[in-house]
């Protein structure tokens, strides 16, 4: 069972990534009701005393990395990810993870994971920023940056920021149960679940290309999104061959054209959820899918979330007072 955690910092850590693990696993709940155990909370650091925060402030931090040999849980929160980890920090990852304890990074600190060895071969996943950063130095890494938080075995990785929050309460509903996590979320004014992952959060802009009139014609397409659009009609546009076209619009853009059109059609309706108050059919129309049905599959494909839980996310729930 989910008792001792212990948190790793090092220079220029993150305070609000280190707050929200704290809100989770460092405040005594045992009287608030639901059955929140009261969790041995550590924080610790390779050399003890005061310990630069990223913002400037310091933290006095009184315990050694020795706080992690009994701990069910290990945490390394995000740091300035090009410094160096010290080797006795990732001594302590490899350490907790080969005794079967819990590994957690939240947000960046999958770096340090991924430099220990841990992330070998594992499916993970970091703020979006990062993401392909993170795969590039580290072949061996399956980097997911669509999903808020991943479990592999023993190791937990978090996406940006808030993610750390699902990710720990994640681990609290595997560990200790629904009721225990839905408890700890509603003392914290947070749901205990958020639908869909980080890919509704990523900023997309539209891929430019190397030649002009392939750019042109996906300005043209963005353009004219409620339109059909067949490989014959555009291949024309652009006076190629209908095989021809399609071999060097995958090329130019990394997909097909009819796959390349429903991102730009997902990312239509993302704006209009947000920006507007039309309905389903009206912004299936508008983006170009035509019937809702087909809206709500394409948007749960690339964003694993419905249209009406997106709106509600980046929109909010309009409240009537009195």
């Amino acid at each position: 069972m989910l008792k001792t955690v212990a948190v790793i910092v090092v220079p220029n850590f993150s305070i609000f990534e280190f707050g929200t693990v704290y809100e989770i696993f460092g405040i005594d709940r045992g009287g608030r009701g639901g059955n929140v155990p009261t969790f041995d909370f550590r924080v610790c650091t390779p050399e003890p005393g005061h310990v630069r925060l990223k913002s400037g402030l310091s933290m006095e931090v009184g315990l050694g990395l020795e706080a992690t040999a009994d701990a069910d849980l290990v945490i390394m929160v995000p740091y300035g990810r090009d410094e160096d980890v010290p080797e006795p920090v990732l001594d302590a990852l490899r350490a907790a993870d080969a005794r079967g304890a819990w590994v957690m990074s939240i947000c960046s600190a999958a770096f340090a994971l991924a430099r220990a060895g841990l992330l070998n071969g594992r499916r993970c996943t970091t703020h979006w920023h990062y993401s392909q950063e993170l795969a590039d130095r580290y072949p061996d890494v399956q980097v997911d940056e669509n999903v808020l938080y991943v479990q592999d075995g023993n190791v937990i990785s978090s996406a940006g920021t808030a993610a750390g929050i699902d990710a720990c309460l994640h681990l609290v509903r595997v560990e200790l149960g629904a009721n225990v996590a839905a408890s700890i979320a509603r003392d914290m004014v947070v749901p205990p679940h958020r639908d869909g992952g980080q890919a509704q959060y990523i900023d997309r802009p539209m891929p430019t290309c190397g030649s002009a009139p392939m750019e042109e014609l996906l300005r043209w397409m963005v353009q004219n999104l409620d339109r059909e659009h067949t490989v014959a009609d555009l291949a024309a546009r652009v006076h190629m061959s209908a095989r021809t076209f399609a071999r060097r619009f995958r090329s130019e853009t990394g997909a097909t054209p009819a796959a390349w059109l429903n991102s730009q059609r997902v990312l239509r309706a993302q704006e209009l959820l947000e920006s507007t108050d039309l309905n389903i059919d009206e912004i299936a129309r508008e983006s170009g899918f035509g019937h809702p049905v087909l809206l709500r599959h394409h948007f749960a494909k690339v964003l694993d979330t419905s249209p009406q839980s997106y709106r509600r996310t980046f929109r909010g729930q309009l409240v009537e007072a009195g």
